[in-house]
């Protein structure tokens, strides 16, 4: 009887352990193509996040066309959410100029809250055009 409760007692807690896990990503990579965006040039997402874990966002980025991602993030609250790196991967194929590229943020998720990230392509020149593309990140950290 004792041997019975305490598997019950295991099972119920594993249970909701695994229910809990499964709502709060730790790691969440987020990925936006060229063609997503010549389809919807303003575009949103949501995603949730443990505290302490990271996730990556890489969009799509043509240095050929004099367009770049904002390096910066503005994000709405920085003590909930911190950018922590930001690069430009060249592209994987060798196939001519042109080739779109992309560009990778990190952000970690610093403590339970709610934060929006923004991100702007756009020819940073000034007269340049402005908010071509943009990238709205909801992010909310359990």
């Amino acid at each position: 009887m004792r041997a019975t409760l305490i598997v019950k007692s295991a099972l119920l807690a594993l249970i909701i352990l695994s229910q809990a896990c499964s709502t709060v990503e730790t790691e969440k990579p987020l990925y936006v193509s060229c063609n997503d965006f010549m389809k919807q040039s303003h575009r949103t997402a949501q995603v949730e996040l443990a505290a302490g874990s990271t996730t990556n966002l890489s969009l799509c980025s043509n240095a050929s066309t004099g367009f770049q991602w904002s390096s910066d993030a503005v994000i709405s609250d920085s003590s909930v959410v911190q950018q922590i790196d930001h690069k430009y991967l060249e592209p994987t194929t060798s196939s001519g100029a042109g080739v779109p590229g992309r560009e990778t943020w990190t952000f970690k998720a610093l403590k339970p809250g709610t934060a929006t990230i923004l991100l702007e392509y756009s020819r940073p020149w000034e007269g340049g055009q402005k908010g071509e593309w943009t990238y709205s990140l909801s992010v909310t950290v359990k």
